[in-house]
């Protein structure tokens, strides 16, 4: 039975992961999240399990989104949630908690009957696609064309990231100089991309450089998908 076979962004639908969002977590600050955050952003010097208000209406906006897709006969499957409020380590770090996994899109790419983890460059994003793993498990079984493939995990140590990419007293007007400048916060030390950087075109890929991905990504994805 064919399960994966996924060319592009605009065929048919007929089955997707929709994320969830239970367990959702503000991560704590970490050197890939500063950038994307404004010096007005409520999530700045707070972290930990996301208001129950604010998770409660974004179950509701995620479960009217599955009724509409199931009544245009579109499958369904549902990541199953970690305690994302956990804290984190590898040899090289410790976070104080995680994200969430309500966009599938940034941790899994697929391309015709492939999907690959991402190497994602957040922290808190690290063990995510563990949310993934029980579908993955499931698909691979079932489909026995299905290609399961990870990029090589990223060590996400402080060599990843620029120093002192922000320096103190920088202006609105001076970030948005680097942007213009594709001057952006991580270094070229490892592969690194979410997926939702990469557009499928058939065997065509876009590949977006942006905060959360770097040259040597995209150099990866090329000898990859040759």
């Amino acid at each position: 039975m064919t399960i994966v076979n996924s060319w592009n962004e605009w065929d048919q639908l007929k089955h997707v992961i929709v994320g969830v969002a239970e367990n959702s977590n503000i991560p704590p600050m970490e050197p890939a999240l500063e950038p994307k955050l404004s010096k007005d952003s409520g999530m700045i010097g707070s972290h930990g399990p996301r208001p129950v208000e604010a998770v409660e209406k974004a179950k509701i906006q995620l479960d009217n989104f599955v009724k509409i897709l199931k009544s245009l006969e579109v499958k369904i499957d549902r990541p199953t949630p970690i305690d994302f409020s956990k804290t984190i380590s590898t040899p090289d770090w410790v976070n104080e908690g995680m994200f969430g996994c309500m966009p599938p899109r940034d941790v899994i790419l697929t391309v015709g009957n492939e999907m690959l983890e991402a190497p994602m460059s957040y922290r808190c994003r690290w063990f995510e696609y563990l949310a993934y793993r029980p579908l993955l498990e499931k698909y691979y079984e079932e489909d026995p064309n299905m290609r399961w493939e990870a990029a090589p995990k990223p060590r996400l140590t402080s060599s990843t990231y620029k120093k002192n990419y922000l320096p103190e007293g920088i202006t609105k007007e001076e970030r948005y100089k680097k942007i213009e400048d594709r001057d952006m916060i991580l270094t070229e030390n490892e592969p690194l991309f979410d997926a939702a950087e990469v557009l499928r075109f058939g065997k065509d890929l876009f590949f977006h450089n942006n905060f959360t991905s770097n040259l040597k990504g995209l150099n990866w994805l090329k000898r990859h998908f040759p």
